[in-house]
C-alpha cells in the first residue's frame, strides 16, 4: 500500500463521519508532509502532467488559475483519491438513502470510474489551484456529467501566514425556507477538508431534507496560495 493511502486509511473516520453529518464538512489531520506538498507545487509548471489549464477570470469563475491532472495521475494523488473514496463510499450511500435520490456508489474507485466512463465521463478531474494576491474562487459546484460523487476533498499545499494570507475555503448552504448559512475554513499546509459538493441530508421532524451546498475560496490578501483538489467522478 502506498504510504499516503495508509495515512488516509488511518484517519479517524468515525469522527469524520460525525462532522460530515453535523456540518457537511470535516477537517483532516495532516496527510501530506512538507516535502510532499513542495513536490506537488513543483509539478505546476510541467505541461505534460496536466490535461487542461483554466484561467478563472476568462469564464468569470474568479481570479486565479487551475490545472486538471492528466492520466496517469501522480502516484500521490492517485493514492489519496483511491483510499479516500473507499472510506467515503459507505457515507455517500447512506446519504443517498436518506435523501432518497436513488444513487448507489460501488465500494472501489476503479468500479466507480468504470461507470463514469460508460457514461462518457473519461477525463480526470483531480486538479491543482493557484491564487496570487487578489485571487478568489466564486461559489460553485463541481459537477461534470450525469454521474457525480457527493463528496470531495481539498488540501492546502503551502503555509498560511508564511506564504499567503486569506484564501479560506468557503462553504454556503442554501437552507429551505431560511437564509443561507456560510462558513469560512482555514487549514495548514498538508491538511485538508472533506465536504459535500452538491447536496447533504439534514434530519428534521418529518425525516431528512436536502440542503444545497456550494463552495469557493475567499480573497487571497497576500502571497501565493496553492491547493490540491480531489474530485472522485471523471468529466465529459
Amino acid at each position: 500500500m502506498h504510504e499516503l493511502a495508509a495515512r488516509v486509511i488511518a484517519l479517524d473516520w468515525k469522527q469524520i463521519e460525525r462532522e460530515l453529518d453535523a456540518r457537511g464538512c470535516a477537517l483532516t489531520e495532516r496527510i501530506l508532509a512538507p516535502r510532499e506538498c513542495a513536490a506537488l507545487i513543483a509539478l505546476y509548471p510541467e505541461r505534460t502532467k496536466f490535461r487542461n489549464r483554466v484561467e478563472m477570470a476568462r469564464y468569470r469563475y474568479g481570479v486565479g488559475d487551475y490545472k486538471y491532472f492528466a492520466y496517469p495521475l501522480p502516484a500521490e494523488v492517485a493514492a489519496i483519491r483511491t483510499a479516500m473514496y473507499r472510506k467515503l463510499a459507505p457515507i455517500a450511500n447512506r446519504w443517498a438513502r436518506e435523501m432518497r435520490i436513488g444513487a448507489e456508489y460501488p465500494a472501489s474507485l476503479k468500479t466507480f470510474l468504470a461507470r463514469c466512463h460508460e457514461h462518457g465521463q473519461e477525463r480526470p478531474t483531480p486538479l491543482m489551484l493557484r491564487y496570487d494576491a487578489g485571487g478568489y474562487n466564486c461559489l460553485h459546484q463541481d459537477l461534470y456529467g450525469e454521474i457525480a460523487f457527493p463528496l470531495q476533498f481539498t488540501c492546502t499545499l503551502n503555509e498560511r501566514g508564511r506564504d499567503f494570507e486569506g484564501g479560506e475555503l468557503l462553504l454556503v448552504e442554501q437552507r429551505p425556507r431560511a437564509q443561507s448559512r456560510g462558513e469560512a475554513i482555514a487549514t495548514g499546509a498538508g491538511c485538508g477538508v472533506i465536504f459535500a459538493n452538491r447536496y447533504r441530508p439534514v434530519a428534521g421532524a418529518r425525516g431528512y431534507s436536502r440542503l444545497n451546498v456550494r463552495h469557493g475560496v475567499s480573497t487571497v490578501t497576500r502571497g501565493e496560495r496553492y491547493a490540491l483538489g480531489i474530485i472522485f467522478h471523471d468529466a465529459k
